[in-house]
């Protein structure tokens, strides 16, 4: 009798539902027939004002465009989701994609779906819109017509305003500059005529895409050098308020000396892998006069290395206590064009950049061209060491140790051989042994023929 009893019950609920259901329907169906749409689009406001006024929820929407310009913040937010671990049940479809110039898969989202987000416990949901728009829609416009709009909602309890404008959205545009650094293709740019570069131009080419496989991983320099230049890159990156407050340009200097081989590009293509910077590889022959510097400097995009490679053979650059500082027809650049070029106040119109000038002779350089400010970081690089022999070691043979490893590493105390000499010889062949055995002779026959000089080790030191 009970079960009996439950079952009506149910049936009398049902029925109830189904009853208001229909009769809701019908009273839709007739307001919609016989009243005015002015009435029913009037009703429908009110309703959406006091579900609104009673809300706790609020929203931001981000459009795609401001105008004719792009809305940086848009922009943001795309790659800043794109970056999410979806471990979340609200999110259903994603659009995945890939292209040649993309380092790895990029996600986005897709239309109508949302994508949770949680920030100092402030829960923060976020949907992708995208509305296409009739032709018409942006007659009266002078902008030209858009086929669709696309825009991102972020709701969350209006309580949090302050927070979500003032720290959340900040935080996302920082996060997505970070992740564009690190996604970036670094490119190569030079002001040689014939590179895609007109010869009446004064700039950079277009760049090319950067594919040196030297990283500090593989690079064969002395450890105590190589962690020395490390930690000084890492502290200039971070150093955005330090320059500010100190009320210098955001810029550092870094002067690469050593006998030819030493690996003074293999370094530049390992700072550049490491910041992941466009390097622009300035070549001082090319330029016409100090003036034609000055755009060269515009042309140079942020978080980039300017490289001036050899700059004792490039130009003749003349000591200004000689009195010949000036241009003529035989030194188109002069030595205070290019100091201002590198430290005047044209040298503020851009940040985080980095300068490599390197030379094979550091005693011809003028000293105005070697003080803190211009190049703060002075780096030797000398002969092979036995750290750099190993890291070579590991890169040919793919060897840590051996036991020609102690012989070795006296001979290269006694002779003076550049990385590249080394890495001649161990490429010669793939077979351990002999590769290793070549070397030695190799170093013995040096030994005989009294190749021996007796330099000192010189090791960065830091200057502010």
């Amino acid at each position: 009798m009970a079960d009996l009893h439950e079952t009506s019950n149910i049936k009398t609920v049902v029925a109830t539902v189904a009853s208001l259901a229909a009769t809701a329907m019908l009273v839709r169906s007739v307001a919609r027939d016989l009243l005015p749409k002015e009435f029913t689009h009037y009703f429908s406001h009110r309703i959406r004002r006091i579900k609104r006024r009673f809300s706790t929820e609020f929203t931001i929407v981000i459009d795609e465009f401001r105008g004719n310009f792009i809305n940086q913040v848009f922009h943001a937010a795309g790659i800043y989701l794109g970056s999410l671990e979806l471990d979340n049940s609200v999110t259903k479809r994603v659009r995945l994609g890939k292209t040649q110039n993309d380092k790895s898969l990029v996600m986005t989202m897709d239309n109508n779906e949302e994508i949770l987000d949680s920030y100092e416990n402030i829960d923060l949901k976020w949907r992708f819109l995208c509305i296409k728009q009739d032709s018409n829609s942006n007659s009266n416009s002078n902008s030209s017509p858009r086929p669709e709009m696309r825009m991102y909602e972020l709701r969350f309890h209006k309580k949090h305003m302050t927070t979500v404008v003032k720290s959340y959205l900040p935080y996302i545009l920082e996060r997505s500059n970070a992740i564009k650094a690190k996604l970036k293709e670094t490119r190569f740019h030079s002001n040689l005529r014939g590179l895609g570069f007109h010869p009446h131009m004064r700039g950079w080419n277009s760049g090319s895409i950067i594919q040196h496989p030297m990283t500090f991983n593989t690079l064969a320099m002395d450890e105590r050098v190589k962690s020395g230049v490390i930690e000084d890159l890492d502290d200039f990156v971070k150093g955005k308020e330090y320059y500010r407050r100190m009320g210098r340009a955001w810029k550092r200097g870094y002067l690469l000396y050593g006998p030819p081989g030493t690996g003074k590009s293999s370094l530049i293509a390992a700072m550049s892998n490491y910041l992941n910077y466009d390097v622009y590889d300035l070549d001082l022959s090319e330029v016409n006069s100090n003036s034609d510097l000055r755009p060269l400097l515009f042309g140079m995009g942020s978080r980039s290395i300017l490289v001036i490679e050899d700059i004792d053979c490039s130009i003749k650059l003349e000591n200004r206590n000689t009195g010949e500082d000036k241009e003529n027809r035989h030194n188109r650049v002069t030595l205070s064009g290019l100091l201002n070029f590198l430290d005047g106040i044209w040298s503020c119109c851009g940040e985080e950049r980095i300068i490599v000038v390197t030379t094979n002779h550091i005693d011809r350089l003028d000293p105005a061209l070697l003080r803190p400010g211009r190049m703060d970081m002075h780096i030797h690089l000398s002969y092979c060491k036995f750290s750099a022999f190993k890291q070579l070691a590991v890169n040919y043979l793919g060897i840590y140790d051996h036991q020609l490893f102690p012989q070795i590493e006296g001979l290269l105390e006694e002779v003076e051989v550049t990385p590249a000499e080394v890495a001649g010889e161990l490429i010669k062949t793939k077979d351990t042994c002999l590769s290793l055995q070549g070397l030695i002779q190799f170093l013995r026959n040096k030994t005989r023929k009294g190749i021996k000089l007796n330099s000192r080790e010189i090791f960065p030191s830091k200057t502010d």
